[in-house]
């Protein structure tokens, strides 16, 4: 899987970018607020068909766009994989204006010229993004977590993608009903209160024991990886564990040590993943069950209470949960094991090696972990690297790698003898 151009137009701080990329390294190199994350976003952006940065789409519209009679965005890449040669689009185009005067924008996916959902854009192209920021996966809220799961996941697995989708719609469904019979104030008691229930159980439940599962076995495929990345970068000081929590006790724990873990308390004992792990029919009814025996508590809260919508994920080094009784080091070290994990999981469960991004995360890394991540370059097909200092490299990383400049959207080839002449 490589991708050998991006184009740009509109997007972000970029006019107008056609970017052929012409080594399995690219470092992209320049100042703070020249469009080096943007770059990476663009890219992203044709992985998942989601912004890695934006709150809402519209932001990624350059003002430049303006210039147009109807403004737009368009990002743009070829890819080649596995012998084929495939196109990937992402256009944004205006289509009225609200009542401030801000124009809307619809986005529209095309897969060789073909218009098609943005769910069949994922797992077209597949990317591992490294961020500064990523630390927020291990001292965020839940939902960073979850995002992280779902998007990884998308990737690797189109029926997922589907189920979790379908999840997602029911959920609103159900929830909607659980408003409208709480203000009318229905009692759990009510055999037709139930039978309307029922009818969205039986949904939630098909496709969320489906994400459920799922989960299960992502997280148990990745948690000794992530161990055995983690012991590398604290010298054996420290043993990791991924620990998934779904929103109820599953089986395989006491109530006790699920309620601990969820309370984010310390763990005495290693707490492992059941052999087999949990299987789609019985988290199925396992879910089934909890939902029926809460009606109460869900019709008094309006809302869904329980499903992989309120899930978490825990890291537990040496019986402490980083969430709560972590030091920003161990938060960041236990971030970067978990996305190499993602890298190889990822690249096991489908046997192609994903786009690596690293976005000026050398800076924020010491020696050790700055080697690790390099090793982790050497594995890949491409890595496209941002940084603001040529020096965080080696020459020899410098000497293979395809080298360019950013500064204010435009992007140009750097002399490589400059650049390794330059004072190190």
């Amino acid at each position: 899987m490589f991708l050998t151009n991006l184009h740009l137009t509109h997007f972000r701080n970029y006019r107008h970018l056609n970017l052929d990329f012409t080594a399995p390294l690219t470092l992209v190199q320049g100042r703070n607020a020249q469009g080096k994350t943007n770059l990476l976003e663009a890219i992203y952006y044709l992985a998942t068909s989601k912004s890695s940065h934006a709150g809402a789409e519209k932001e990624v519209v350059g003002w430049s766009a303006d210039d147009e009679p109807i403004p737009y965005t368009q990002i743009t890449g070829t890819v080649g994989r596995q012998g084929d040669t495939h196109k990937l689009e992402v256009l944004f185009s205006a289509r009225d204006k609200n009542r401030g005067g801000a124009a809307n924008f619809t986005k529209q996916i095309r897969i060789n010229g073909v218009g098609r959902r943005g769910i069949d854009l994922i797992g077209e192209m597949r990317a591992v993004l490294f961020l500064p920021e990523d630390v927020v996966l291990v001292d965020g809220s839940p939902s960073e977590r979850r995002r992280y799961i779902d998007i990884a996941l998308c990737q690797i697995e189109r029926s997922y993608t589907q189920h979790l989708s379908r999840y997602q719609k029911v959920l609103t469904q159900r929830n909607s009903l659980l408003k409208q019979l709480r203000e009318d104030g229905a009692s759990p008691r009510d055999p037709s209160v139930n039978a309307q229930l029922a009818f969205w159980d039986d949904q939630l439940v098909q496709h969320g024991g489906y994400v459920l599962a799922r989960r299960y076995r992502f997280l148990a495929d990745m948690d000794p990886i992530a161990r055995a990345r983690h012991a590398q970068l604290t010298e054996d000081r420290e043993r990791l564990h991924l620990i998934y929590l779904p929103s109820f006790n599953t089986g395989h724990l006491s109530e006790q040590e699920y309620r601990r873990l969820k309370d984010g308390d310390s763990t005495p004992t290693l707490i492992r993943y059941p052999d087999p792990l949990p299987n789609v029919h019985g988290l199925t009814d396992t879910f089934r069950r909890k939902l029926e025996s809460r009606r109460d508590r869900e019709l008094a809260a309006g809302n869904t209470l329980y499903g992989p919508h309120r899930d978490d994920l825990a890291f537990n080094v040496n019986g402490r949960d980083l969430r709560t009784y972590g030091s920003r080091g161990q938060q960041r070290t236990a971030a970067l094991s978990l996305k190499l994990a993602e890298l190889e999981t990822m690249t096991a469960d489908t046997g192609e090696t994903p786009l690596l991004l690293l976005d000026d995360v050398m800076s924020e890394l010491d020696e050790r972990r700055r080697g690790m991540l390099l090793t982790a370059l050497g594995s890949v097909e491409q890595a496209v690297v941002t940084t603001t200092d040529w020096n965080d490299f080696s020459p020899a990383f410098l000497g293979q790698a395809q080298l360019l400049h950013v500064e204010n959207g435009e992007v140009t080839q750097a002399a490589r003898e400059e650049v390794l002449s330059s004072e190190r």
